[in-house]
């Protein structure tokens, strides 16, 4: 008999340590799941952020950009706009407001809008959302009597262009 209770001993300790060993096995896959899932957080988070960071200058390059409600045609080479920044802008000073126009044979003339008042007449140092402005540009002799493309720049932001059809326009027409 003391043979058999040997035996049961035994078998009680191998059941004992398989216990024990597939214990520490659970506990060390618990640990590496942790590692895991804190990796893969921390790499979410990242993408995120530089997402974000990414959206952040597509903004900033994009958002602040001026639209051109209208030009008419003035006298002499002046070319009278008004304009207005998008929704969603930043304000922008009108000497970082730039303007260029380029016509036939690639004459090139440009300019600030750092003389453009608002309409309503409030007066600002700075181009504002939901405020239109005015602003006289001098194409030269040049444009004047030629189509030209009217491109502006507003600070590091969004570039608007359009033509300016000018060609046969006589004062007080409509160009764009």
């Amino acid at each position: 008999m003391k043979i058999e209770n040997r035996n049961e001993r035994n078998e009680e300790q191998n059941e004992a340590a398989i216990g024990i060993g597939a214990m520490i096995v659970f506990i060390a896959l618990i640990l590496v799941a942790a590692v895991a899932s804190a990796v893969i957080i921390q790499t979410g988070e990242k993408l995120q952020q530089n997402a974000q960071a990414a959206g952040e200058g597509t903004k900033d390059s994009m958002g602040t950009k001026v639209f051109i409600v209208n030009a008419v045609r003035t006298g002499g080479n002046t070319v009278t706009l008004t304009v207005e920044l998008a929704p969603g802008s930043d304000a922008v000073t009108g000497a970082n407001v730039l303007w260029t126009g380029v016509c036939a044979g690639f004459a090139i003339v440009q300019g600030n809008m750092n003389a453009a008042a608002p309409i309503d007449a409030a007066g600002a140092a700075a181009f504002a959302v939901n405020e239109v402005y005015t602003v006289a540009i001098d194409l030269g002799a040049n444009c004047i009597a030629l189509d030209t493309t009217l491109y502006i720049q507003a600070g590091s932001g969004g570039m608007t262009y359009e033509v300016l059809q000018l060609a046969g326009a006589a004062a007080g027409d409509l160009v764009v």
